[in-house]
């Protein structure tokens, strides 16, 4: 049987069939199986590090259940001539639905109007104070590609104006495009995040960003904490210079700043973007869809190019 290490688990389901076609190997066992490992499954989060793969002499293929890959180093890999794939496509939706969610729950305060029902102010208090809306608005989203274009067409059918901005413009979508990622945001009432954590785009929504959106102006991110100024971000929630923020991702996760658990104008998700039963099955499925791919000599279904 071919050897594989195992970095993390995938759906019961599936992690049954990686079990009866591989050998599989726990990241505990992995200095008496180096030198035989032939594939990899992993997450955007869990590596393999450069210095894990080069005690891989046999690695033909890494295997990443999620979409994101800043925690696996897709470029050594390649110089080594080892193919790393991921899971794009199957999450579109969640992700999408998600960010909608975000923004939907954020303007519209539904986890604190959710707070006054249960502990019994509604009866105490009387009606609630009003909270904003979520339709009719200016929707910015940073990054137009497969959820980029889902959150668009969600946005749009709530009666929402949809911009975005990217390193170019994209031809097959009907926003408007800008350039200048601050004048995007600046032209906003929610600024929504979905692109790939790089050295490129580290900290790309930066305090000017920040500050353009505005005291009104809402940050949803479904991306990475590491695309965001964390730290202008709190900054500018704790002094009001934003209005709010739908966060599904941090820096330092599973840390979440302190300053933000206690905050009305902010909703926190444990980063759920992908988390439902049929999408996290599906992106189990394309792993092992991926390695039985690579070792029958067939095509790489999702490769990272």
């Amino acid at each position: 049987m071919i050897d594989i290490l195992q970095l993390v688990p995938l759906r019961p389901e599936v992690q049954k069939d990686l079990e009866a076609r591989y050998r599989l190997h726990g990241k505990a066992d992995f200095d008496k199986v180096a030198e035989v490992i032939r594939g990899c499954v992993t997450n955007g989060h869990s590596g393999p590090p450069p210095e894990m793969i080069d005690r891989m002499p046999k690695l033909e293929i890494i295997a990443s259940a999620s979409v994101g890959y800043d925690g696996i180093p897709v470029e050594y890999a390649r110089t080594k001539g080892i193919p790393v794939c991921n899971t794009p496509d199957v999450l579109n939706d969640d992700v999408a639905d998600l960010a909608i969610a975000l923004m939907i729950m954020t303007a519209r305060k539904l986890v604190v109007t959710d707070r006054y029902v249960r502990s019994g102010e509604w009866a105490k208090k009387g009606e609630h104070p009003l909270a904003n809306r979520a339709s009719g608005k200016r929707v910015g989203i940073l990054g137009m590609g497969r959820i980029g274009k889902e959150i668009g067409k969600r946005a749009t059918a709530m009666n929402n104006t949809v911009a975005y901005h990217s390193r170019k413009p994209v031809t097959d979508v009907p926003y408007k495009h800008y350039p200048d990622l601050v004048e995007l945001a600046r032209n906003s009432d929610f600024l929504v995040i979905i692109i790939p954590a790089t050295p490129q785009t580290n900290k790309i929504v930066s305090k000017a960003v920040i500050d353009a959106l505005g005291p009104t102006g809402i940050l949803v991110n479904v991306a990475r904490g590491a695309v965001v100024d964390e730290d202008a971000l709190v900054e500018a929630l704790v002094s009001g210079k934003l209005g709010g923020a739908g966060l599904d991702v941090f820096v330092n996760e599973p840390h979440v700043p302190e300053a933000l658990l206690s905050m009305d104008n902010v909703v926190l998700q444990p980063h759920v973007g992908s988390g439902t039963h049929e999408t996290r099955r599906a992106m189990s499925q394309l792993v092992l869809d991926n390695l039985d791919a690579k070792f029958a000599g067939k095509p790489l279904l999702t490769e990272i190019k």
